[in-house]
């Protein structure tokens, strides 16, 4: 269940209300008048109640249509717990299962907050690629896991999937932003650590060039295509679904963060026969994992909107 609290305008409290009650899946519905201080000319009121999470979104959608994200708000947050017999009866009404409700709103704020370039994003993606480079200058398998674990560039790969499946084209832009400027940056930082290691004598070309048990990330095929387009699948109904645990196996199964780790490495140490393949197994990746991340929102929105509609039909 979704709990979920409206700030409304006196005007609109009354339909909020109407539009509330008629709805088998909302439950524990609570009005206070007057209790909003800053909203509207007049104040406004609070409406509370639990929704559920299959049937989030026309709820959302026609108070959305009556402004009153404009002029109030609309907040909920999941509650992991509700003991009501109400909301057992209004989870029962509403379609499919709690798990599989995706609320667009909620993904678009996410991917928003995600897509635009931050410090922390960068910082996660130098440490991530220098641990990618060290392990596979070392050839450890471990710290190439361990550096897809730290890698943050998932966030802004799933903003671009969500805009290209909503045609919510004011993602793409940031997100492709934060995604070039992002790896440009862990380049140009691990390359710039790394030459100075090489030019002191730390490391040596021949090291950098070998390596049996990470070489898969410099000999891209048809495998990578493959897992890149599966982690895409599983990377977005994660996301979709909030279970956050998901994405871990995601990070550690696409090979983007040690692609770009070797290509520093390579570049630093003037190993410039593997570049070209790290280069190819980044793109490979990314066109996986934007492939099948896109194609799994049109399904879901498709099969979603095929629900609701029968839905509508049956009241």
């Amino acid at each position: 269940m979704l709990h979920v609290r409206v700030v409304s305008p006196t005007d609109r409290s009354d339909r909020v209300v109407e539009r509330l009650e008629s709805d088998d899946t909302v439950a524990n519905l609570v009005l206070l008048r007057g209790v909003a201080r800053q909203c509207g000319p007049d104040g406004g009121d609070l409406v509370m109640f639990d929704l559920a999470r299959e049937n989030a979104n026309p709820v959302l959608d026609d108070l959305r249509a009556m402004d009153i994200e404009r002029d109030g708000s609309i907040a909920f947050d999941e509650a992991e717990t509700v003991m009501s017999h109400a909301a057992t009866r209004a989870e029962k009404a509403a379609p499919g299962r709690p798990a599989d409700g995706v609320i667009w709103d909620a993904i678009e704020a996410q991917v928003s907050d995600d897509a635009r370039l931050s410090w922390s994003f960068v910082t996660f993606l130098v440490l991530a690629t220098l641990i990618a480079s060290v392990g596979r200058y070392l050839d450890q398998p471990i710290l190439i896991v361990g550096a897809m674990v730290v890698g943050p560039e998932f966030a802004p790969v799933a903003a671009i999937c969500f805009g290209l499946a909503t045609r919510s084209w004011q993602l793409l832009r940031p997100a492709a932003v934060t995604l070039t400027l992002g790896f440009a940056a862990a380049v140009a930082i691990a390359t710039s650590l790394w030459f100075v290691a090489y030019v002191a004598g730390w490391v040596t070309q021949q090291d950098a060039a070998t390596g049996p048990d990470t070489q898969f990330i410099v000999q891209p095929d048809v495998w990578s295509f493959i897992v890149a387009l599966l982690a895409g699948t599983a990377g977005v109904l994660s996301m979709t679904a909030s279970k956050s645990g998901v994405l871990v196996g995601v990070f550690i199964s696409v090979t983007t963060v040690p692609a770009i780790g070797t290509v520093a490495l390579t570049v630093a140490t003037g190993v410039w026969s593997e570049v070209g393949s790290a280069l190819f197994q980044l793109g490979i990746n990314i066109a996986g994992i934007l492939l099948a991340g896109t194609v799994t929102l049109l399904i879901q929105r498709a099969i979603w909107e095929r629900i609701l509609t029968h839905q509508r039909q049956a009241h």
